[in-house]
């Protein structure tokens, strides 16, 4: 396909920033970090599974650029998004002495960017990081609109900051080294996409899919771009995510939940979302939101990528209590985001007897339910 680049504009004013895809860009890194940050000093944030792959070539980078990296190397996994996780990255950047203009890198997925991103809201009130992100997920959703932050023994992401990085640099051949149970696990954040905002993305996904379960290059450009750029019109729209950004939580609901209730270690974040953009779907089709075909066709797309569409062995009481802790509860009301049709989706809060019907309807008819 060639190394073609392909820049998507984040629109914030004194905040904006570019998302630079290119196929070997890990290979400019250090060009790219010489021309962006305003001292030598770097310090690079990675976890074991991507460290053993990268770190030794980006740190080999920055020391050409004339750079002094720091490599600080995590544990890997959702049980490690902690604020002890935080707090060893900052041990290392109070005795590195890091200034407010030394920078960090997020070298890794969702749990890395976000840990880092985190730190750098919160060193010194705020110092400069850039994303460099490796998995689809990663690369497609979380890496993307400056949300960083940790999660609590009770809820996802409930402590946290916004705080936009200086650039989004987008590798799509780091996919290649991705366990394929991550790769897949991704496709949910693509999929939402297509249901939130662009039934056009949605159809070529039901025509592509065998062709980016295979990794084809241009396939994973094409749906990694756009991806990228439905976040960035809608993080321009609402950068702190009052209205619009919302719509970007559909599935994260109950995805959230169902990670919480497993303590973050059966479902990875992609497989607990790919349900929940199914029994989000269902739940608003029992609201009248929507037809059972718009449901059928995200739980048939949900499949074909490899997703589960079934939900794992669960009271009613567990999952609305795990809903209740998420951040995005307003006075006592779970708010959700509701497909009307595919690319069209409405927010409207969910009332318990209202989730308590239709959790019971689908035990009984075996919608959605694991046998």
């Amino acid at each position: 396909m060639g190394r073609v680049e392909q820049r998507v504009s984040v629109s914030l004013k004194e905040r904006s920033y570019d998302i630079v895809i290119k196929p070997g860009l890990i290979d400019e890194l250090g060009m790219r970090l010489q021309s962006l940050a305003s001292t030598e000093r770097i310090a690079i944030v990675t976890d074991r599974h991507v460290g053993r792959y990268y770190l030794r070539t980006v740190v080999g980078q920055c020391r050409q650029a004339g750079l002094r990296p720091v490599s600080i190397v995590l544990p890997p996994g959702e049980k490690n998004k902690t604020l002890t996780t935080v707090g060893k990255i900052l041990d290392v950047l109070a005795k590195e002495r890091f200034e407010r203009k030394s920078l960090l890198m997020a070298l890794g997925g969702g749990v890395v960017g976000d840990v880092t991103g985190f730190a750098a809201a919160i060193y010194q009130r705020g110092i400069p990081f850039v994303q460099v992100p490796t998995t689809l997920v990663a690369q497609v959703d979380s890496s993307v609109g400056g949300k960083t932050g940790v999660d609590h023994r009770l809820g996802k992401n409930l402590i946290g900051a916004f705080h936009q990085p200086e650039a989004v640099w987008i590798d799509t051949t780091l996919l290649r080294t991705l366990p394929k149970r991550e790769w897949i696990a991704g496709l949910a954040e693509v999929i939402k996409y297509g249901i939130i905002a662009d039934s056009k993305l949605f159809s070529h996904l039901e025509r592509k899919m065998p062709a980016i379960l295979k990794l084809e290059p241009q396939a994973v450009m094409q749906i990694v771009k756009r991806s990228c750029e439905i976040k960035a019109q809608v993080v321009a729209e609402d950068e702190r995510e009052s209205d619009r950004r919302r719509i970007l939580n559909y599935g994260h609901t109950i995805g959230h939940a169902l990670e919480a209730l497993g303590g973050y270690r059966s479902l990875i974040h992609g497989e607990a979302v790919g349900i929940g953009l199914v029994l989000e779907a269902d739940l608003a089709r029992h609201q009248g939101y929507c037809d059972l075909k718009t449901v059928d066709r995200i739980r048939s797309i949900v499949r074909s990528a490899g997703l589960s569409d079934r939900l794992t062995s669960s009271s009613l009481k567990k999952v609305w209590a795990a809903m209740q802790h998420d951040k995005k509860v307003s006075q006592g009301k779970v708010v959700g985001v509701w497909p009307s049709a595919i690319g069209q989706v409405r927010i409207a809060p969910l009332e318990r007897a209202t989730f308590a019907e239709w959790f019971h309807t689908v035990s009984a008819g075996g919608r959605g339910r694991s046998k």
